[in-house]
């Protein structure tokens, strides 16, 4: 049996494309990854006082996640603002008690999540596009909400 070779330029040939071919597949396999952006908001309210209020990102998940740090606790919600129409969110309440959160308001006063371990410091709708800390417990309340989106 006789073998056959290939010419010199034809494995050349050959060879650009493949590595056209596998340099295709490779750039349509590309994942981009952006660096998310984030606010870190700090509070220390008086009781029954509220912070100032926080606008969330437009038309995009963000995820809301405050605690309490000298009532210790934490909650977290996925959420949503739709600009002069209603904030939306599923979340997870503060431990002691927790449970799932969930809701969809434009009203002021609306709860969104606890953030304490007593459930008296919230998260709550301040207006259509905005969100505030409330703290309902009989003392000053500290910690800090981070928006991721």
């Amino acid at each position: 049996m006789r073998i056959q070779k290939f010419s010199r330029p034809g494995v050349i040939l050959m060879a650009t494309v493949v590595a056209i071919i596998t340099s295709m597949v490779a750039a349509n396999a590309t994942q981009t990854i952006t660096t998310p952006n984030a606010a870190f908001i700090s509070y220390s309210l008086a009781a029954g006082a509220n912070s100032a209020a926080i606008t969330p990102a437009n038309n995009r998940s963000v995820l809301v996640m405050g605690c309490c740090t000298n009532n210790a606790g934490v909650g977290q919600v996925s959420l949503l603002h739709i600009p002069s129409t209603v904030i939306r969110w599923v979340g997870l309440e503060s431990y002691f008690g927790a449970a799932i959160t969930a809701g969809s308001s434009n009203t002021a006063g609306a709860h969104i999540v606890w953030i304490d371990y007593a459930h008296t410091v919230d998260i709550q709708v301040a207006s259509v596009d905005t969100i505030l800390v409330h703290n309902g417990l009989g003392i000053t309340a500290a910690g800090n909400v981070t928006l991721v989106w």
